[in-house]
């Protein structure tokens, strides 16, 4: 499964039913107003097109109960999502002779019935409203998260772990300060990671593929003629309300993100597979030979830009080493941007820009052969001047230090030699 923060749509609604919710006919005028009272207490924190519909549905019921017989049902129809159980709640809140029960297809059927059939009604495991069903419909997302971590199922992502620092804040525990307990935390709740972005990685280092930004082209060039194990790996077969997948590319779609995935997941470790037995690999692979083959890369999730280049979940962290940053001086070119910076050097590597100052950008990568070539052709611009960067050299920090410094230092001189040492005459 491919989570993103980008992912999902959280929506948690807390519900909260007080006492003078417990209306009876007798009180009231009328099932009419009692009903309205009601709606008005629930709808408080709804939208103006979820007061419409329930409004409509309270409108119906009560136009229908006063002469229905018991026994009698109708049937609403038009609700969707949460709406089904918010307009059961209210009924059955407002009308202690009603019954109400959902029929699927955006339908609730309400039924008429006496006091004491409602009472065996609502102690019977039939009852689609009891508070646990609806706290469990309610809490979302996290019913998702809570079987995720009972399953103790492999976990998969892309670059995952923002993602895995939003399921830990948003649906487990803030985020701790010690990085550590992060780690312990996580690897907790989920005992087998597997990133892709990890993976993915070390099979571009073995095998000559072309450079990709982006995890849809990296399964197009898994999918590819490129990738020379690719007509022997297993078929994946869409679901049949996801066949659209297979004509139509829907990048950061939650759906098709996951199956993007998994498919690279799956070719990826095929791949490994087949060059680790010399292609002497069944006609149908167990998924525990593929786990066998990513061992090496389980619980190891990228990092961009770090002092590491993945976060060991499951032991220590083993550190890297990264090229040094390029800074660019420009000259007699005025106006450039990070963009145009980018555009320039991009036929030679795809650095990272960041403005230092007006004149100054810094240029990132992760490769040591891309830097060499850009010192060296370079070197005789008329106009950008690439040099490695210094942090004493070039940091704004210290240069305006230093400049204050001799500042302090020159008027220090000045009135060191304006006033001089008094002479003693004789």
């Amino acid at each position: 499964m491919k989570i993103r923060t980008s992912m999902w749509c959280i929506h948690t609604t807390f519900f909260s039913f007080p006492q003078h919710w417990e209306l009876r006919m007798s009180n009231s005028p009328s099932p009419h107003l009692a009903l309205t009272s009601c709606l008005i207490m629930a709808l408080t924190i709804e939208s103006a097109l979820d007061r419409d519909v329930l409004k409509k549905a309270i409108d119906e019921v009560t136009s229908w109960i006063a002469a229905a017989e018991e026994e009698s049902s109708m049937i609403l129809q038009d609700l969707s999502g949460y709406q089904m159980f918010e307009v059961q709640l209210v009924l059955r809140k407002a009308l202690q002779n009603v019954w109400t029960q959902p029929l699927g297809d955006k339908k609730v059927m309400v039924k008429k019935v006496s006091r004491q059939h409602r009472q065996l009604l609502e102690n019977s495991p039939y009852d689609y409203c009891r508070k646990e069903l609806v706290l469990l419909s309610a809490r979302g997302f996290t019913n998702l998260f809570q079987t995720l971590v009972k399953a103790k199922k492999p976990l998969v992502g892309h670059n995952m772990l923002m993602d895995l620092m939003h399921l830990h804040d948003k649906f487990y525990k803030p985020l701790p300060e010690s990085y550590e307990e992060f780690k312990r935390n996580i690897h907790n709740l989920f005992p087998v990671l597997i990133d892709t972005k990890t993976v993915t990685k070390s099979i571009w280092k073995k095998c000559p593929f072309p450079h990709v930004t982006n995890l849809l082209e990296v399964y197009e060039v898994l999918c590819s003629n490129l990738n020379p194990k690719g007509s022997t790996c297993p078929v994946i077969t869409l679901a049949s309300d996801c066949s659209r997948y297979a004509e139509k590319k829907s990048p950061h779609e939650a759906a098709y993100d996951a199956f993007l995935c998994g498919s690279v997941l799956l070719k990826s470790a095929h791949l490994l597979l087949c060059r680790s037995t010399d292609d002497a690999v069944e006609a149908d692979p167990s998924f525990s030979q593929y786990l066998t083959v990513l061992a090496e890369y389980l619980n190891k999730v990228n990092v961009i830009r770090g002092g590491v280049s993945s976060i060991n979940f499951s032991g220590e962290d083993t550190p890297c080493k990264h090229p040094p940053a390029l800074v660019v001086h420009v000259r007699g070119w005025s106006g450039l941007n990070e963009r145009q910076i980018y555009e320039e050097f991009k036929a030679l590597c795809r650095f990272d820009v960041r403005r230092l100052s007006k004149n100054q950008f810094i240029l990132l990568s992760n490769k040591f052969k891309h830097v060499r070539p850009v010192l060296q052709d370079y070197k005789h611009h008329p106009h950008l001047r690439v040099s490695v960067y210094g942090h004493w050299r070039h940091s704004p920090r210290v240069s305006c230090l230093l400049q204050v410094s001799g500042i302090v230092a020159l008027w220090s001189l000045l009135a060191f030699v304006v006033g001089g040492a008094p002479c003693c005459s004789l």
